[in-house]
């Protein structure tokens, strides 16, 4: 069992740089890919960044954050980041973290089974 908890969301204007973090308890968290998703009111759910277990050798983005975010992780510390820069106002949402007990990485939302509760990013124009 993973319990993950999300922080650092906020209000920032365009241009703009914000850190999410998502820490998780429980053993073993290194084993886990944790995938970082956004939610904009009125919209689906929809993939941002992901990276692997162990080594978190594996790194994907989605087109439309790519050069922008970057996703890493501290397994020291049980915790995934989500370093966002220049950010726009098109990237206001609600951002959660999703983990899976597994290598691989993946951008669909059933993949994972434990999801935090979700911090509001606002960007202003």
């Amino acid at each position: 069992q993973v319990q993950l908890v999300e922080s650092g969301g906020g209000l920032v204007q365009a241009g703009g740089s914000l850190r999410l973090s998502c820490a998780a308890s429980g053993r073993a968290f290194s084993s886990y890919s944790v995938g970082w998703f956004r939610q904009a009111p009125g919209k689906e759910r929809e993939f941002v960044a992901a990276i692997s277990g162990i080594i978190g050798g594996s790194l994907i983005y989605a087109d439309s954050v790519k050069g922008r975010f970057t996703i890493s992780r501290d397994n020291a510390k049980n915790t995934v980041y989500l370093q966002m820069n220049s950010l726009k106002p098109e990237d206001t949402a609600v951002y959660y973290c999703a983990a899976d007990y597994s290598t691989r990485t993946y951008t669909y939302t059933s993949a994972y089974d434990y999801w935090g509760q979700g911090t509001q990013v606002t960007v202003s124009s």
